[in-house]
Formats: C-alpha cells, sequence, structure tokens
C-alpha cells in the first residue's frame, strides 16, 4: 500500500478482490442496503477463488469493522448467502441449518439464533470481545450426532479446538480469544445457575476467576444475557441470572479469605453466605445495588 492510500479511510483503500467481498459486507453491517446487483457481484467474486489468496490479517480487520457495526448480523448474512463465509469462516458456516432447543417455537436454527444475538449485542453497545464471543461459542455443535439433535452432547469439547484454531488463522487479540473459551465454558452453566443451589455458584465464581478478579464476571455476564435474549418471547428487563451471581459475588467478597486454613472451608463459606444471600428478602430488590 502507498502512502497515500494509507491515509485514506479504511473504506476507501483500494484492495483485491478477496477483501473487497468481506469489506462489502463489513460495510453492509452500517446499515447500508443489500441490493441483488451487490450480492450478484460478491458471489461472482467467491466463485472465482478470489478469496483463497486473502491475507487473514486483512480479513480480520474487516471482521472486526463489521463485528462493531450497529448490524453485525447483516455482515454473516452477506457472507453467508454469497458463499464467502464457507470460506473464510466454515465453523460458523456450518451451523445454519442446524436445530437447539428454545422455547417458542421449540427448536431455533442456530445459525440464526447467533444472528439475533449479534445483534442484541450491538444494541446494547458490547465491546468487540462479547461479539467475537458470541459469534464463535456455538461452533461445536455444527456436527452433534443427528440422532440426538436437538440436544448437543460434548459440544464443549468440540468446539474449544475450534475456537483456538479460528483465533490462531486471524491473530485475534487474547481478550476475544479468553472470552469466547469461556462463554464456550460456562454459558449454558449460567443460565442452569438456581437459587437453590448456592454450592455450584460459588464454585463457577471461583472457577472463572471472580474471587480474585471480579472484572472477569461483567463480560461473561454480557455475553450470556445477548444469547439469552435472543431467544424469542423472553422480555425481562434484566437477565435474570445476572442478578443471582452479582449478589452471590458482592455477598462473597465480605468474606475474609484469609481467615480460612483450608480451600474446602473457604468454599463452604462462600456456598453458605449464597445460600442466606439468595434466602433474604432483600435479596430481589437491592441484590444489584
Amino acid at each position: 500500500m502507498d502512502h497515500a492510500s494509507s491515509k485514506l479511510p479504511p473504506e476507501l483503500v483500494p484492495a483485491g478482490p478477496g477483501i473487497e467481498v468481506l469489506r462489502l459486507a463489513a460495510l453492509l453491517a452500517d446499515g447500508k442496503a443489500l441490493d441483488g446487483e451487490t450480492m450478484d457481484a460478491m458471489h461472482a467474486e467467491v466463485q472465482t477463488g478470489a478469496l483463497e489468496s486473502v491475507s487473514l490479517a486483512d480479513a480480520w480487520r474487516e471482521f472486526e469493522r463489521g463485528l462493531m457495526a450497529r448490524a453485525p448480523a447483516l455482515m454473516i448474512q452477506a457472507l453467508q448467502a454469497s458463499g464467502a463465509l464457507q470460506i473464510v469462516l466454515p465453523e460458523v458456516a456450518s451451523l445454519f441449518g442446524v436445530p437447539q432447543i428454545a422455547d417458542e417455537p421449540g427448536q431455533v436454527d442456530i445459525g440464526e439464533h447467533v444472528l439475533a444475538a449479534l445483534n442484541g449485542a450491538a444494541q446494547s453497545g458490547a465491546p468487540l470481545e462479547v461479539r467475537f464471543a458470541l459469534l464463535t461459542m456455538n461452533v461445536g455443535k455444527s456436527d452433534s450426532p443427528r440422532e440426538h439433535l436437538p440436544v448437543h452432547y460434548r459440544h464443549i469439547e468440540r468446539g474449544r479446538p475450534r475456537i483456538e484454531a479460528i483465533c490462531e488463522r486471524f491473530a485475534v487479540p487474547a481478550t476475544c480469544r479468553d472470552l469466547a473459551l469461556l462463554a464456550l465454558a460456562e454459558c449454558e452453566r449460567v443460565h442452569r445457575v438456581s437459587r437453590v443451589r448456592a454450592g455450584p455458584v460459588a464454585a463457577m465464581l471461583e472457577r472463572i476467576g471472580a474471587f480474585a478478579d471480579p472484572a472477569r464476571l461483567p463480560p461473561l455476564l454480557s455475553v450470556c444475557s445477548c444469547d439469552y435474549f435472543a431467544f424469542k418471547g423472553r422480555s425481562e428487563a434484566i437477565y435474570p441470572k445476572a442478578q443471582l451471581l452479582r449478589t452471590a459475588l458482592k455477598i462473597c467478597s465480605e468474606i475474609d479469605a484469609t481467615a480460612f486454613e483450608s480451600t474446602e472451608d473457604l468454599h463452604a463459606a462462600r456456598a453458605v453466605a449464597i445460600a442466606k444471600a439468595f434466602r433474604s428478602r432483600r435479596w430481589s430488590s437491592e441484590a444489584l445495588e
């Protein structure tokens, strides 16, 4: 790239055909209309094999731009419709058409669910790492045994190496990789958090490192919240599990960890404190204050 080009806005910097496909898709995420002529042009470029030689560093810049736009689902939809997604991000492309248990209706297409979650993240102003986690945390579900669908047993085991491969392929920032792997491991567990099971809540907060670093919890809750509200029919003002986990972390922050001789005793004390907080009459109104 010459010196003059380096001063141009990213969308005006000259690019090869493959990058132009990704750039068009990223620009669509800003809300630009996708017309048939543009889609035909994107599809034609994909068919020529232009994406095969795309610089992965350049590709990530376009992905990042599209993910951080106001309608990131439009980028993914355009890439999927043109055939580009199957080439540059096949792990995500393979999610379309795969069913997952939902509320109403009883099943949802995982690819469509990812799109809804991404747009929800954009509406809430979520940072890049949250949006990347939502894009990738389901990739282990694409090849679940058909006889088990819409349930996805052991998808976490399948998903971890795929997320790691995506991150290595595009040199994704470590913050994005770490949150995606954390969401893969914990999101479903967060959705199952219960007021009557204080022990597992304490164990989860320990496992994710929230006692040592409380700042690790909010990004995970942001991912889980976007995932939760991406299912149709969920209209609560706030993600209900966030209340529980924030309450638990707040209560446990008042415990002096140095006063216990063993980690088992400390865990038990935290579980007891969480159980008492969950039973408290003031929990529902003061938990997040």
